[in-house]
């Protein structure tokens, strides 16, 4: 009898015990539910961030087109046809439609390097973001196109690149400092308006909710993206021997391809525990960067050591656009307030930086003002001729 009200007990203990995990577990998914549900829809996050990152990577495209201009035609256009790329592309990107544009016009240099300017006019329009529901999608077309043209030119920054374009064209990456928010701002919502003109002058055409969606939907995926890109990257570096050891930094720097500032490679790789420590910084920094999100303080530690790691690799190893590229993802890390207060600082700096002219001086009540020698000569001589008359004084 009491070997079965133990088992008894012993079941209704075990049964209690589930449905009580099964009340945490569905409350835990109500909250987190209501959490994300709020988080996705009630507005746009990271809107400051996600401007910058826009900004950046026109800025990207206007130096990588800019830095090309005086090769743009042997390195991408009908001087490259030595590579066998022209005849057959090692990506099959130039064989879809619509990234064709440059690889069909690629033999004829005016029809290139008209492309090729436009593409440059497109970047500006989308730094400045100018018509951005427009100019952004044709950007992103061109640039996919033109950046197959040579496989021998590119690098691992244009993966990101083009991903993070294809990202920003389902978010609203031009509702802050964009020429775009300026119309915004002056244009009043007309559902009567046609199609085309409502597009034209950015008016929001969906629903708030399903925009909000969007927008923090792309703020998600290039989160996921850029973590596991660096952690992915720290795993694979801390299985190298190089990496292990603690050289791996001296070998590229000292490479002529990857190596611009020789005396510069020189004075860094100099002293061996230096080079150690910045080669294992780096794996710990791309390996913790995810965790160190989740906190404020540690997120600003995170991004000041991935941002001195990217521009190391932008000066040292003469990578700047790849490095500008994976600076514009990570400024969606930055809060909107941190934006906001940096820019009012730069508009008190420039406040500050302007050039004020003195104010002129007031005249001192009663002082006589100078006048010309001959007509204080010829006043003097009139009371001198006054005095001396009879009765003069």
């Amino acid at each position: 009898m009491n070997l079965a009200g133990t088992l008894g007990r012993c079941v209704r203990f075990v049964e209690n015990v589930i449905i009580g995990l099964v009340r945490v577990l569905r409350r835990l998914a109500n909250r987190g539910g209501g959490f994300v549900e709020h988080w996705l829809t009630d507005a746009k996050r990271a809107r400051y961030g996600i401007a910058v990152t826009r900004m950046l990577l026109g800025a990207t495209g206007i130096g990588l087109l800019l830095t090309n201009l005086t090769t743009f035609r042997y390195t991408f256009g009908s001087g490259v046809a030595w590579s066998g790329e022209t005849a057959e592309p090692s990506s099959l990107l130039p064989h879809v439609w619509l990234f064709s544009l440059f690889h069909r016009i690629q033999l004829n240099d005016a029809a290139f390097t008209a492309g090729y300017v436009i593409l440059l006019l497109l970047a500006v329009a989308v730094l400045l973001g100018w018509r951005t529901r427009l100019t952004l999608p044709v950007f992103f077309i061109g640039w996919v196109s033109f950046i197959e043209l040579n496989d021998a030119a590119s690098d691992q920054g244009d993966n990101m690149y083009r991903i993070a374009l294809l990202s920003l064209i389902f978010a609203d990456s031009a509702s802050r400092w964009s020429l775009d928010s300026r119309r915004r701002a002056r244009v009043t919502v007309d559902p009567a308006k046609n199609f085309v003109v409502r597009v034209w002058q950015g008016e929001r055409l969906l629903p708030e909710w399903l925009t909000n969606i969007s927008h923090n939907l792309v703020l998600v995926s290039m989160t996921l993206h850029v973590c596991m890109v660096y952690a992915s990257g720290a795993l694979y570096k801390a299985g190298g021997k190089p990496w292990q050891e603690g050289y791996a930094i001296y070998n590229p720097l000292h490479v002529e391809r990857f190596g611009p500032w020789p005396e510069l490679s020189d004075l860094l790789t100099t002293w061996a525990p230096a080079v150690t420590v910045i080669s294992w910084s780096s794996i710990i920094i791309q390996m913790c960067f995810p965790m160190m999100l989740l906190n404020r303080i540690s997120r600003v530690i995170g991004l000041i050591g991935i941002l001195s790691f990217h521009i190391g690799i932008a000066v040292l190893m003469g990578l700047p656009w790849f490095s500008l590229a994976m600076i514009a993802i990570d400024s969606i890390f930055i809060r909107d307030v941190s934006w906001r207060r940096m820019a009012a600082f730069v508009k008190r700096a420039w406040r500050r930086s302007e050039v004020r002219r003195p104010a002129p001086e007031e005249e001192p009540i009663g002082v006589v003002i100078d006048q010309p020698r001959e007509l204080a000569d010829a006043g003097l001589t009139r009371r001198l001729e006054h005095q001396t008359q009879p009765g003069g004084g």
